[in-house]
């Protein structure tokens, strides 16, 4: 059974599956990788960098891609929505922070807006505004986010949503994740940790190997790499990354890494500088367990949709009535 649901038509795709903006891994190749092979691809604005942004639009070449922002960054850049805007993007994304002040310029440039939510609270603000989709994120997501857990949060914010197409995120990284928020009333999904590992991704060889070899398992939501690269996250969002060496040594003893912070903050951007993954961060989340391959982004998601229906097919043989009567 094709999978054609709103947000196909929403944003013109084939697929009802986006790349998630990851910052520092989503590149321009990725996100038009991700964008040939039917799904939409969304560029990771990060923390902001004009001449990487732009530098990343010109890899995608003519593909249509999206952008995402870290949107309380945004604000302290906000010069950078003109920069995006000026592209035409096919969607853009804003998450972690108010996305109120910058509506009047998206909507001017009659661009789609995406706004990521982790508490009902912020789902009902997002449908009060009306946006164009609401992304439904659960803890399980790798990267920055809250606390509640993608299976009942994705259908409570369906209940609220209306009209507005929710897009599940958080623990999906293969076809069975794909039939399971389709399920729970979603339009589709966002993917970052199913994508991390593909030829395209910006990510490092080492972070890489560190997933194939990874679990879920072994990743935790902390705030010990915001404060080793010095950024004043809010406190309503931390990150899950792999556990490593850093991590063991700090996440249980915040003061700790504070009070040695000059020292520690040296050692870790040395570590970053050669790519030690016992010191840096791996950030991918608890879907970590079902990335087996470095492979074209196209592969992924070619067998992501086809996993997908061969579930949803079984499911619908399961709940078909009994010819018999």
């Amino acid at each position: 059974m094709p999978l054609h649901t709103p947000i196909c038509d929403l944003f013109g795709i084939e697929h009802p599956v986006l790349l998630a903006p990851m910052a520092g891994v989503s590149g321009g190749a990725l996100a038009a990788a991700v964008s040939r092979a039917g799904g939409l691809g969304l560029i990771g604005g990060g923390y902001g960098d004009a001449d990487w942004l732009a530098r990343e639009f010109d890899a995608a070449g003519d593909t249509r891609i999206g952008v995402g922002f870290i949107t309380w960054s945004l604000a302290r850049q906000p010069q950078l929505l003109d920069l995006v805007l000026d592209r035409a993007p096919a969607a853009l994304m804003l998450s972690f922070g108010d996305f109120q002040p910058f509506l009047s310029k998206i909507w001017d440039a009659e661009t789609k807006l995406v706004v990521q939510v982790q508490t009902l609270g912020q789902a009902r603000e997002a449908v009060d505004t009306g946006v164009d989709a609401i992304v439904a994120q659960g803890t399980e997501a790798g990267g920055h986010g809250g606390t509640r857990a993608t299976l009942p949060f994705v259908p409570a914010v369906v209940d609220i949503a209306k009209d507005i197409p929710v897009i599940a995120a958080g623990g999906i990284a293969d076809g069975r994740g794909l039939a399971a928020a389709l399920a729970l009333g979603a339009s589709g999904v966002l993917c970052g940790t199913g994508f991390f590992a593909s030829d395209e991704s910006l990510a490092s060889d080492n972070a890489k190997q560190a997933i194939l070899h990874g679990s879920g398992d072994n990743t935790e939501r902390s705030s010990v790499f915001d404060i080793a690269r010095g950024l004043d996250w809010p406190s309503d969002w931390n990150l899950r990354t792999m556990r490593n060496d850093f991590t063991h040594q700090w996440s249980e003893n915040i003061g700790g890494l504070k009070q040695n912070l000059a020292e520690e903050q040296a050692r870790f951007e040395a570590a970053r500088n050669v790519d030690d993954t016992g010191i840096a961060p791996v950030i991918v989340g608890e879907a970590a367990d079902l990335v087996r391959a470095i492979e074209p982004a196209q592969d992924a998601l070619r067998r992501m949709i086809a996993q997908a229906e061969v579930h949803l097919r079984r499911i619908s043989r399961l709940v078909e009535p009994n010819s018999k009567g």
